[in-house]
């Protein structure tokens, strides 16, 4: 069987069996991790521009954006993804350096609102996103990611997959639907190698993408079922040498959606560790962030290329400033969406900490990448105390996870302000019992 085959037949097996419990509890955790990353990015740039540039597909159609507006699935699907990919909030996948939530659940959505669908099949198609897109992603590797960026290039799979559960296509134009979204898959690293609004794009043309490849492929559109393994196909255009044998094997039995990354801080993950370490070393020596003459950050390298602004001028430059939200964090306590406030981006104290700072690669925790995400801190005073610590993984990791409370918490900061609170909680508590309603 090719690749998109063997997903399609796991996609047909998992529709005729009951949920796995963990994998709802975890769907749905997702979902409302979704939602919190999806509000405050909804009235924000670019999904207030994409509103006024897509104007002929909105207040009509059977989905809607993030506040209630009426859009088309497609249009919803792509601006949908784009909110929840722009404020530096939404999940990881750690092992195939990818945000899944963006663009799977936004496309998800779109199909089960467009199509009338029960919160258990909507539940389902975010569920089949994962498992398949995620298994791409870790296929693809490191190697992958050193030019692309995996959310715009894998997250089209999540949402080809979602979209396709949700419709319900028979495993021959499901495959189809993987085959013509794998031609679709793009997001270059570059696009955000300096300040642009191209990253939450490449979110939202994946949903986008998705949705379109699975409403082909239930039409009777065909793609090359070969195109994932073929000899110029995706995995070696774009990749070198995946093992589709590996990505396949625990399909329907072991579920990446309960192994999710839900950030603690509102800035580019690959800075977590760094922020996690800082703040635990300072409160182990009782510093201030005034007190320190030196601190020094070793993490892996792509830490480093990824957010390596090193005098970041705007928002989406500093969220991807490792200097930067180390030096807010030692200074404000955290780094959460108030740090890349103007009056917070000028800030005397946070700026001085920033001069400070040293970056490194260290090797040992580089080997460890993807797997671990860790970095080791040192801190000097100005008065000689010095002190070390190993951050190994980090807040929100599956190994050092959120709990429910924390999460919910998450979603009541970012949406309250957004929603007001009484909606805000009526939401969340509607959402933790998803699978209930007959009709999303």
């Amino acid at each position: 069987m090719h690749v998109v085959e063997r997903f399609a037949e796991f996609a047909q097996n998992f529709r005729a069996q009951p949920i796995p419990p963990q994998a709802l509890h975890h769907a749905k955790r997702a979902v409302i991790d979704w939602y919190a990353a999806l509000l405050p990015g909804a009235v924000a740039a670019p999904a207030t521009l994409l509103e006024k540039a897509l104007a002929e597909d909105l207040d009509r159609g059977g989905a809607s954006l993030a506040l209630g507006r009426k859009a088309t699935a497609r249009t919803a699907a792509l601006i949908n993804a784009a909110a929840a990919h722009t404020m530096e909030v939404d999940d990881i996948y750690r092992e195939a350096i990818y945000h899944p939530g963006a663009p799977t659940i936004a496309a998800a959505l779109a199909v089960a609102q467009e199509s009338g669908a029960s919160g258990e099949t909507f539940l389902r198609g975010v569920i089949v996103g994962y498992e398949i897109s995620t298994r791409i992603g870790a296929a693809m590797g490191r190697a992958h990611y050193r030019y692309w960026h995996n959310t715009g290039t894998i997250g089209s799979f999540g949402a080809a997959a979602a979209a396709a559960a949700i419709y319900g296509l028979d495993a021959k134009r499901f495959a189809h639907a993987l085959a013509t979204v794998t031609t679709f898959a793009a997001g270059l690293q570059q696009a955000f190698r300096m300040d642009s609004m191209s990253k939450p794009l490449h979110a939202g043309h994946a949903a986008q993408s998705g949705l379109l490849a699975a409403l082909a492929a239930r039409e009777g559109v065909t793609g090359s079922l070969d195109v994932i393994e073929g000899e110029a196909g995706f995995g070696r255009a774009m990749g070198s040498g995946p093992d589709w044998d590996q990505a396949t094997a625990t399909l329907g039995t072991d579920f990446h959606i309960t192994r999710m990354t839900f950030k603690n801080h509102a800035c580019c993950g690959h800075t977590f560790a760094a922020i996690d370490g800082a703040l635990e070393l300072q409160r182990r020596l009782g510093v201030k962030a005034g007190d320190i003459a030196h601190l020094d950050v070793g993490t892996y390298r792509p830490a480093l290329e990824v957010a390596g602004y090193e005098h970041p001028t705007t928002p989406a430059e500093a969220r991807f400033s490792l200097k930067y939200v180390v030096a807010t964090a030692l200074t404000h306590g955290s780094v959460r969406l108030a740090a890349f406030e103007p009056a917070r981006l000028s800030d005397p104290a946070t700026l001085a900490l920033m001069g400070k700072i040293r970056l490194s690669v260290d090797t040992e925790l580089d080997a460890s990448f993807p797997g671990q995400r860790a970095a080791r801190i040192a801190i000097e005073t100005k008065d000689g105390l010095r002190g070390e610590y190993l951050q190994p993984t980090r807040k929100g990791d599956p190994d050092m996870p959120l709990s429910d409370a924390e999460l919910e918490e998450k979603f009541l900061e970012l949406a309250a302000p957004i929603q007001g609170d009484a909606a805000a909680r009526a939401l969340v508590a509607r959402l933790w019992a998803l699978e209930n309603s007959p009709s999303v």
